[in-house]
């Protein structure tokens, strides 16, 4: 059983005209919780190319395999597609092969860190589809680590935005994802720059993949931050990319403000009770938004002295943002 005390504070999508051509989709969320502030056909499953290899990192990452060498095999150093040039037989970190496979993109990389970490890349697809399930990523299957064409290989640009959001949470993930240049050693030394272009020209762009086949069109994800904020843009089949992410985000960093919802501080919320929050409440909102936006404060029944409760923000009653309060009896 749950008092439910609720304070309002008092959170609609802004839209972007912007020229895409049939059978694509676009997405702008915001990078703190994932809301998505603008779209079109956000939720359409189609494919996405190389920005698969945005999960197949997190899933390497996530999968307690120790980073270590591993032996390249014959399939891995003669997959199909862009390659970082493996040679079979080669001993490789698997630092260097997640770098060579979200900077340049290499389906060789993706093979081998599938091997290493799944025993195979059956193995390791299984993986990634159990993480998507997971993650609630329910436009989302995967059959092959890499984004070569496959009929079942599909997506949609929200669950692929959202790829990105939670790579970005794990630190090793936005270390390899916003690296602009790589130096590698031994036999095949040499220097890796990004091929996603915004991250080293645009001051804007921290972080993001690109993709290409001829069945997904060109493909691109990227996580902007410009004074506090944070987005993230995700276009399927779209030819001018790189301008349209460039003005999708100056669009949302021009008309969104960080709002304070609660400072952090000790709130009188019911007599005898005390709720402390930790941390301030911020949320990204435009104009019209700031007077849709409501709190609820979810306080369990309980006679112990200390205990803890939900502080939920909310947009047209549909959940933003969820805080933990501490509660504290007199």
């Amino acid at each position: 059983m749950l008092s439910i005390l609720i304070l309002t504070v008092s959170m609609v999508l802004m839209s972007i005209p912007t020229a895409f051509a049939a059978n694509s989709s676009w997405v702008v969320i915001d990078a703190d919780n994932g809301r998505i502030l603008d779209g079109a056909n956000p939720h359409d499953r189609l494919p996405i190319a190389s920005l698969t290899k945005i999960w197949t990192a997190l899933t390497f990452l996530e999968s307690g395999t120790a980073q270590e060498q591993t032996i390249i095999s014959s399939r891995a150093a003669s997959a199909e597609g862009s390659s970082i040039y493996l040679e079979p037989g080669s001993k490789i970190s698997t630092d260097e092969l997640l770098h060579g496979l979200m900077m340049r993109s290499g389906n060789d990389a993706a093979m081998a860190l599938a091997e290493h970490a799944g025993g195979s890349e059956e193995g390791f697809v299984q993986l990634m589809n159990e993480q998507a399930d997971l993650y609630g990523l329910k436009d989302t299957h995967f059959t092959n680590p890499s984004g070569l064409h496959d009929e079942q290989h599909l997506s949609s640009a929200y669950d692929t935005a959202m790829m990105l959001y939670y790579g970005m949470k794990n630190k090793e993930f936005k270390k390899i994802a916003s690296t602009e240049q790589y130096s590698r050693k031994g036999k095949q030394a040499g220097v890796w720059e990004n091929k996603h272009r915004l991250i080293t020209s645009d001051t804007d762009a921290v972080a993001g993949k690109t993709g290409f086949t001829k069945a997904a069109g060109r493909t691109l994800a990227t996580y902007f931050e410009k004074n506090g904020k944070k987005v993230i843009v995700v276009t399927l089949n779209n030819g001018n990319d790189w301008n349209v992410h460039k003005s999708l985000s100056s669009k949302v960093f021009n008309e969104y403000s960080i709002v304070t919802i609660a400072k952090k501080g000790d709130y009188a919320v019911l007599p005898g009770i005390t709720a402390h929050l930790k941390k301030p409440i911020k949320v990204l909102l435009n104009q019209e938004e700031k007077s849709r936006v409501s709190s609820v404060m979810r306080i369990p029944r309980s006679e112990a002295q200390s205990s803890f409760g939900e502080w939920i923000v909310s947009l047209d009653q549909e959940q933003v943002v969820t805080s933990e309060v501490e509660l504290k009896r007199e």
